[in-house]
């Protein structure tokens, strides 16, 4: 399995269309494409993004912390935020998002998902069998973009909050040979007008979508 980018994170919503109101009015994100299910949300659609898959509430917070975006002047973006809002906060529907200012040249590119484990070290190198690389103690990386592994319970809900998330690959196919070699359970496989994907069942009951974008991919 050999990942290029983090390209989304994908979460269980009870109100979509507020929180992609949330997003494109103090994030500058614009809708890339929806349909009666989900609505994908991002600045550039070949970059990191975000997608709202409609779902029950409540949703419970489960294993997702927060998601950090990247952007070029952290000041210049915290300007654009609803006032008082903290270094963490909250998009709507429990989605807890951080900037981090680093160089990027797609500004609120991923910069890092980061996620409660109860054994930080053991869960990050268990990513590695899921091709992420290694980043330290208690961090991957694929594309330049990081997981984190935060010490804390994640819990045993039903109703989590985050969906999936997903890295872009040349073949999903061969992903799914290797996951049936390496004993990796396979959710399920969608083959899309745009994309072919497989979703792995990754640590801590992570939903891992592998997804490969077929030449038709024009999404803007």
């Amino acid at each position: 399995m050999q990942p290029k980018t983090l390209d989304h994170v994908a979460f269980w919503v009870d109100d979509r269309a507020r929180i992609a109101e949330f997003l494109q009015r103090h994030l500058t994100m614009h809708v890339i494409t929806e349909d009666e299910k989900f609505t994908l949300m991002g600045t550039n659609a070949r970059r990191g993004k975000l997608t709202l898959f409609d779902a029950e509430p409540p949703r419970e917070r489960g294993v997702l912390k927060h998601v950090g975006l990247r952007v070029s002047d952290v000041a210049a973006a915290r300007r654009l935020l609803p006032e008082g809002a903290g270094e963490v906060f909250e998009a709507g529907g429990g989605i807890a998002l951080t900037l981090v200012q680093a160089e990027t040249d797609v500004e609120y590119d991923l910069d890092h998902v980061a996620l409660w484990s109860p054994d930080p070290a053991a869960t990050a190198r268990e990513y590695e069998r899921y091709g992420f690389a290694p980043a330290g103690a208690k961090r991957v990386e694929v594309g330049g973009a990081f997981v984190e592994l935060h010490q804390g319970d994640p819990g045993a809900g039903d109703r989590p909050l985050l969906n999936h998330l997903a890295v872009l690959v040349d073949s999903a196919a061969e992903v799914i040979a290797e996951a049936k070699e390496e004993q990796i359970g396979v959710e399920s496989v969608v083959d899309a007008e745009n994309t072919y994907a497989a979703f792995l069942w990754g640590p801590e009951r992570v939903r891992i979508e592998y997804v490969e974008h077929k030449p038709t991919f024009s999404l803007t």
